[in-house]
């Protein structure tokens, strides 16, 4: 199926040539955007005099000698009918429906491809990458990192690999959030093989995302040419853990040309796995995460409104143990730091996080500037 997008509508005839467009060697979605804008369509451009098209900066003989070859378009008719055969859903970079946050990508594809219940309207984006060789640790932050970000409802979204990435999804699925893959091969296939168990849960409350057609040859480059969309999707990208060279490293330097915001998990000097993370931070590449909270603190994130505590705190709020401990040392102590609440009440800072965020929604603490929190 086509989605009817505006102002773009992309209809079989439209899809048809944007992907023969898209279908040419040498022709990559920066180029393919600067003839599309100069001729009016993807179909214009490849209807458009060969003299013509020489006038536009950075179009030469190498692209012009592939552009109009017939089997472009006999390859794009193919590809729409695994398109129809499979359901899935094409997007156009000037569409309506296209994600609004790689419509600000320069190198943003031309055509998205998507597969499952995706909705990004309105929706707060966040990418979670790391190494495939997750430590224990690296597990447990980023299991807690998306289970106290639950209240603010972000979309989870990853690479669909080994390690941090299955993480993440995972993750998401328990807490019942949106979480989206970006595949660096076509909708066709499933790469690891091992994790086509998590389809079904993945598509039932997100989905997949790539640019790649079935016919792709499945190539290691690939994986380096999606990172690309993992951080145009978002508004922020999490490295949970890097070694001193990684895919993610890659993904986070994408994520600051697009000026979005990156974050990094510290770890110790001696952690292999901590490496990339730390040279992110010390170059000054990404802010710190030491707590999850971090995060919409630095994003500026507010609750919505349903979920915001009362002004008044409740009557007879019930606290476990572990909040009450919490509770009654701000209670003495008054406004007070998340790293000074951890040490004195000796509790884990990533543990002291989650917990302030439910007593936050309880209406017994609030936050204020500064990572200060107080009692009501």
């Amino acid at each position: 199926m086509y989605v009817e997008n505006k102002p773009f509508t992309m209809t079989k005839n439209n899809l048809l040539y944007t992907l023969a467009l898209q279908h040419i060697p040498n022709i990559g979605d920066i180029t393919a955007k600067r003839l599309i804008s100069h001729c009016g369509s993807a179909e214009a451009v490849l209807k458009e005099k060969r003299q013509n098209l020489q006038k536009i900066d950075g179009i030469g003989s190498v692209i012009l000698d592939s552009l109009f070859k017939p089997h472009h378009l006999k390859e794009a008719e193919k590809e729409i009918r695994f398109i129809e055969d499979n359901n899935i859903q094409v997007f156009y970079f000037e569409g309506d429906d296209y994600p609004e946050k790689l419509k600000h990508c320069i190198d943003g594809p031309i055509l998205l491809f998507q597969s499952g219940k995706v909705n990004l309207k309105k929706q707060r984006l966040i990418s979670i990458v790391g190494t495939r060789k997750i430590t224990t640790n690296g597990i447990a932050f980023c299991e807690n990192l998306v289970e106290t970000l639950k209240p603010f409802n972000p979309v989870i979204i990853s690479g669909f690999a080994y390690g941090t990435d299955i993480t993440a999804h995972k993750a998401a699925i328990k807490n019942n959030l949106q979480t989206v893959a970006c595949l660096a091969h076509g909708l066709d296939q499933i790469y690891p093989k091992a994790h086509k168990k998590y389809m079904v849960d993945m598509e039932k409350n997100g989905g997949f995302f790539t640019d790649f057609w079935s016919t792709d040859n499945f190539d290691r480059n690939n994986f380096l040419k999606r990172n690309r969309i993992i951080a145009g999707l978002s508004e922020a990208t999490i490295v949970i853990e890097s070694a001193q060279k990684g895919g993610s490293l890659v993904t986070a330097d994408i994520a600051n040309s697009y000026n979005r915001d990156v974050f990094a998990v510290p770890g110790r000097t001696t952690d292999n796995q901590s490496l990339g993370c730390n040279n992110l931070i010390k170059q000054q590449r990404a802010h710190m995460l030491t707590t999850p909270l971090d995060v919409p603190y630095i994003l500026n994130w507010e609750l919505e409104d349903a979920k915001k505590p009362a002004i008044q705190k409740q009557l007879f709020v019930e606290l476990d143990a572990t909040e009450k401990v919490i509770y009654n040392y701000l209670k003495e102590n008054e406004k007070q730091q998340l790293d000074i609440i951890a040490i004195n009440c000796n509790l884990p800072i990533f543990k002291v996080a989650s917990i302030l965020l439910t007593m936050e929604l309880k209406g017994v603490v609030r936050p204020l500037p500064g990572k200060l929190f107080e009692i009501i």
